[in-house]
């Protein structure tokens, strides 16, 4: 007979049989996606150190930005508290929570890739068929996410050594152990829901009620001690204070949180059918309002253009909240002022702010237009779309739809964030308003080489994820690094008049319109000519 301890060895290795055989095959379709999101991460961590030291060289500039975000609220809200003057403290402040965020979309993507994603095609169906266990998959995706967080933690760790090794081992760990809680998140929501699509949004969710949780509690305290700002992960990295008296036991939080989620989604995994899940979707009428491949697109994309709607106006309103502000934040730091000026032209220095807002909003709705028309490339990868384009539908019809929900759903984006702006701001409507709507044609010119890829080169389409982030990169990180005019201009955001303040250039926005134009027909052309790829 026998011995129980015995049996249960054998049951769990039956339960996990073949795990390493699927944690080599999900690193290896990684391998460009998980790299590139490691890389961006690090790059905007570690680029900092260098600004921040030409920016804020001496004691005193130091000193007096650790004043200036303790007594302004706002930006606190934004960044988060400071808690020392070194570079290496600077550094975690201004990029540790956004950097953090990063991790946990990365993370929370390849676990719903390799679990849900996997069930909803029919491909893990067929992978159970052989010798693999019950659980092989889950744990194939959580080792996955685990080895892009432990890759991301090396480089920030090895990358900041220089500034203080324990610093940099707090930043690091703290950021790897982010994105390993909101994998486990997703490993959870993924047993729960019945879509990849509702597992990415719910997990996205969370992951956005963490950082309103983190902005809340920092408004209302300065040193990161609010009750609100213990509730979300995002908080708890800034409480663990690297390069600013380190708190490893902050550490535990995450690990106690991972190994919560983590055994939680073991025991749903264990609870349900194949392809099953605890929240079943609710069937919908097939007739009607969905009579159309218009209205089935925006039915498909409402709820992600009503977070994406809401997080932008809620962003706008906190962007101009500040601009009250920016004028003591700064100071007389000349650096500061040329950063904001060169991302925001050479106004005066509340409307270059204002300008550098708004560019940097409208590289983030071009993120939302990259999903939106990826989701032609999903729909037709996973075989939803031959039984629709089986009726009397032609592909342009087919594609049109969601093109229309992705450049219009920029286009109210935009709007409400200019809206946000001026609610912020305490005025100006129009003008914010303006200048929130300049930025479209960027917008679109991203959005229309995404269908260009699609069309022409379905495989390449991810693609366009490294191209809206290569822009927001230069963007973002380019002036700061004093980047020279020739690699801002690669970004179609360099090209737009800075407004508010600039005077109105329509020569730029007529051509990045026009191209954007050129580019979704010749994507369309393709799609139409050549054949529809399968799951």
């Amino acid at each position: 007979m026998t011995p129980p301890a015995a049996r249960r060895r054998l049951d769990l290795s039956r339960q996990l049989a073949r795990t390493a055989t699927l944690s080599r095959f999900a690193l290896r379709r990684d391998r460009v996606l998980v790299p590139v999101w490691v890389a961006v991460t690090a790059l905007i961590v570690l680029s900092m150190p260098s600004t921040l030291e030409g920016l804020y060289g001496t004691a005193s500039q130091r000193a007096a930005l650790l004043h200036q975000v303790a007594v302004n609220a706002s930006y606190r809200s934004l960044i988060g508290p400071l808690h020392g003057t070194s570079i290496g403290a600077l550094t975690a402040w201004r990029v540790g929570v956004y950097a953090a965020g990063l991790a946990a979309v990365t993370s929370l993507l390849v676990v719903v890739r390799h679990t849900r994603d996997e069930e909803e095609s029919g491909r893990q169906e067929l992978i159970a068929s052989g010798a693999v266990g019950r659980r092989a998959a889950l744990t194939s995706a959580l080792l996955a996410a685990a080895v892009a967080d432990a890759a991301l933690t090396a480089l920030v760790t090895a990358g900041l050594a220089a500034r203080g090794a324990a610093g940099a081992l707090a930043l690091g760990l703290g950021l790897g152990a982010v994105g390993l809680v909101f994998a486990t998140t997703a490993a959870v929501v993924a047993q729960l829901t019945e879509s990849a699509r509702l597992a990415r949004g719910l997990t996205g969710a969370v992951l956005g009620a963490a950082f309103v949780l983190r902005a809340a509690g920092d408004s209302a305290a300065d040193d990161g001690s609010s009750v609100l700002t213990w509730l979300s992960p995002l908080g708890w990295l800034e409480n663990l204070r690297p390069y600013a008296g380190e708190r490893w036991w902050v550490l535990g939080l995450f690990a106690a949180a991972v190994a919560l989620q983590a055994c939680a989604a073991y025991v749903l995994a264990g609870r349900r059918d194949l392809g099953m899940s605890f929240l079943p979707t609710r069937p919908g009428p097939a007739t009607g309002r969905l009579g159309t491949a218009g209205a089935l697109a925006r039915r498909l994309q409402r709820g992600a253009l009503l977070g994406w709607s809401a997080g932008f106006l809620l962003a706008g309103v906190v962007f101009g909240g500040l601009t009250g502000g920016v004028a003591g934040l700064i100071g007389e730091n000349a650096g500061a002022r040329e950063i904001i000026r060169r991302m925001g032209g050479r106004s005066g220095l509340t409307d270059a702010f204002l300008a550098s807002m708004t560019s940097m909003l409208g590289m983030l709705a071009a993120l939302y237009v990259v999903a939106s028309v990826l989701r032609l490339h999903g729909e037709e990868t996973s075989g939803r779309a031959e039984p629709l384009l089986a009726a009397p539908l032609g592909r342009l019809r087919w594609a049109a739809g969601h093109l229309t929900v992705a450049f219009a759903g920029s286009t109210l984006l935009m709007l409400l964030a200019g809206l946000g702006l001026s609610l912020g701001h305490g005025g100006r409507p129009a003008a914010l308003i303006g200048a929130c709507l300049v930025q479209l044609p960027a917008v679109w010119v991203v959005g229309a080489l995404a269908v260009l890829l699609h069309g022409l080169v379905p495989r390449a389409a991810p693609a366009a994820w490294a191209v809206a982030v290569a822009f927001l990169l230069i963007g973002w990180v380019g002036p700061a690094l004093d980047a020279p005019r020739a690699v801002l201009g690669l970004s179609p955001f360099g090209r737009l008049p800075k407004l508010p303040g600039a005077p109105m250039e329509w020569p730029p926005v007529l051509v990045l319109t026009a191209l954007a134009v050129l580019l979704t027909a010749a994507g369309l052309a393709g799609l139409r000519r050549r054949d529809l790829t399968g799951s």
